[in-house]
C-alpha cells in the first residue's frame, strides 16, 4: 500500500481510535447514502478515498472489481472490506454495523407501523408497489446494458427469465445461476479481458479457508439439519443465509429469491412483502435491510435480527475469505467467463421478477400504468433521488384511490 494511513496501527489505544473512526464515517455513510449499490460505491469514494485518503484509486478499484465477482451486496462487502483492511476483523463489523443500522431501524419502525394500523389496502399502500415495479425496471435496464451486451448473455438472461415464470420454485434461480456458469466457463472466456493488480489485505489464508468453508458448510448442511428443528428457526435463518449467498449482481436480486422463499408457502402475503420493497428503496443504506423488514412481519424483533443477521452473513464470510486470493482468483479466463455467465442469469431473474410479483400485483389498471411512466421518467430521465420518486408513488397511490 502506498498509504500508510490506511494500515492498522499497531497500539491498542490506535486501534480504538481506528475502530470508533470507522463506525463513525460508516454511520455517516448509513444515514446518508441514497440511491442503491452504484450510488453507494460513488459515496464510498468520495468518503473514504478522495476525503479520508484511507485507500488509494487503485486499491479501490481493486477491492470494488472483487466485490463484483462475489455473490451478495457488492456496496456492503466493500465497506467492509475498507473496515477490515482499516481494522482488521472488528473493523470489517463496524463497517457493516454503522452502514447497515439507520437502515435496519428505519424498516423495522416501517414494519410495526404497517401492522398495528392495519394500513395495507391503502393507496399509498399500492403506490408503494408501483414504485417498485420502476425500481426494479431501472436495475434491469442499467445491468442489462453492462451485463448482456451480446448475444449469447443476451439469450442466457432471456431463457433464464422465461425458465423461472414458467417453473416458478425457489431452486429454479439456483439451477440457471449454475447452467449459466457452466455455460460462461466455456462459451464466455474467450470475451474475458479483466485486468487486475495485486491488493494487498490484512489477513491470513488459514483465516481465509475457515471462512469459506464456514460459508460451504453452513450453506450445504442447514437444509439437511432443518426438518429437524419443530420450532422453524433453523428454516427460517436458512431462507435468508440461501438467499444472501446465491444474489449476484446487487440487491434487487434479492427480491425474487425471498418472494419465492416465503410468498407462496403463505409466510408474506404478496401485498405486505411489496409495500416493504417500496419502502426500502425510501431509506439510506444496503438494500439487504428488507429482510429486517421481513422479519418482523413474520416473527417479530427476533425474526428481525435473526433474518438480517442470515442475509449479510454470507456476504462477511466471502469477503473475509476471498481477500488473500484475490491476486489469483480472478485472474483465469474460465472464472472471469463463468461470472459472466452468471450475471447474465441474474438479469434474467430480475426481469421474471419484473413481471411476477410486481407487475402482476402493482399494475391493475391504466392509470397505474400511467404513474409507472411518470415515476420512471423521474427516475431514469430526470435524475430524481430515489426517496423523492417513492414520496411521489406514495402520494399518486393514494390520488389513485380517491378517484
Amino acid at each position: 500500500m502506498e498509504n500508510n494511513s490506511f494500515l492498522t496501527p499497531d497500539k491498542p489505544k490506535h486501534k480504538v481510535r481506528a475502530l470508533s473512526e470507522v463506525l463513525a464515517v460508516s454511520t455517516k455513510l448509513g444515514l446518508t447514502s441514497f440511491g442503491g449499490p452504484i450510488a453507494h460505491l460513488g459515496y464510498f469514494h468520495e468518503e473514504y478515498v478522495r476525503r479520508r485518503n484511507w485507500m488509494d484509486e487503485r486499491s479501490y478499484a481493486d477491492l470494488v472489481a472483487l466485490c463484483q465477482f462475489l455473490p451478495g451486496p457488492a456496496s456492503s462487502q466493500v465497506g467492509i472490506g475498507i473496515g477490515i483492511i482499516r481494522g482488521g476483523l472488528l473493523g470489517g463489523l463496524m463497517a457493516w454495523l454503522g452502514f447497515t443500522l439507520p437502515s435496519v431501524i428505519a424498516l423495522v419502525l416501517f414494519a410495526f407501523l404497517l401492522q398495528g394500523l392495519d394500513i395495507s389496502s391503502t393507496g399509498w399502500i399500492h403506490g408503494l408497489k408501483i414504485v417498485a415495479v420502476v425500481i426494479v425496471a431501472q436495475a434491469i435496464l442499467g445491468m442489462g446494458q453492462k451485463l448482456t451486451p451480446d448475444r449469447y448473455r443476451a439469450t442466457i438472461a432471456i431463457f433464464t427469465a422465461a425458465a423461472t415464470l414458467v417453473w416458478p420454485t425457489a431452486f429454479t434461480p439456483i439451477l440457471f445461476i449454475v447452467i449459466a456458469g457452466m455455460i460462461g466457463m466455456i462459451q464466455l472466456r474467450k470475451m474475458t479481458g479483466i485486468n487486475t493488480v495485486d491488493l494487498s489485505v490484512p489477513v491470513s489464508r488459514k483465516l481465509a479457508i475457515v471462512c469459506l468453508v464456514t460459508f460451504f458448510g453452513i450453506l450445504i448442511l442447514l437444509p439437511f439439519l432443518t426438518p429437524f428443528d419443530r420450532s422453524g428457526w433453523l428454516l427460517f435463518f436458512d431462507s435468508f443465509y440461501r438467499s444472501g449467498s446465491l444474489v449476484f449482481g446487487g440487491g434487487h436480486v434479492v427480491l425474487p429469491l425471498l418472494e419465492r422463499e416465503f410468498v407462496p408457502a403463505g409466510l408474506m402475503n404478496k401485498s405486505d412483502f411489496l409495500a416493504g420493497y417500496g419502502a426500502t428503496q425510501a431509506v439510506p443504506g444496503p438494500l439487504f435491510t428488507f429482510a429486517s423488514y421481513l422479519g418482523v412481519m413474520m416473527r417479530g424483533v427476533p425474526g428481525a435480527l435473526v433474518a438480517t443477521i442470515a442475509i449479510f452473513l454470507p456476504a462477511f464470510l466471502l469477503i473475509v475469505g476471498a481477500l488473500p486470493f484475490w491476486n489469483s482468483l480472478c485472474k483465469g479466463s474460465k472464472i472471469q467467463g463463468a461470472f459472466m455467465g452468471i450475471n447474465a442469469a441474474v438479469v434474467g431473474i430480475l426481469l421474471a421478477a419484473l413481471y411476477d410479483p410486481l407487475w402482476t400485483t402493482a399494475i391493475l389498471t391504466p392509470v397505474d400504468f400511467a404513474l409507472v411512466c411518470i415515476l420512471f421518467l423521474m427516475l431514469v430521465f430526470w435524475k430524481v433521488p430515489p426517496w423523492i420518486v417513492v414520496v411521489t408513488g406514495a402520494a399518486g397511490g393514494t390520488i389513485i384511490n380517491l378517484l
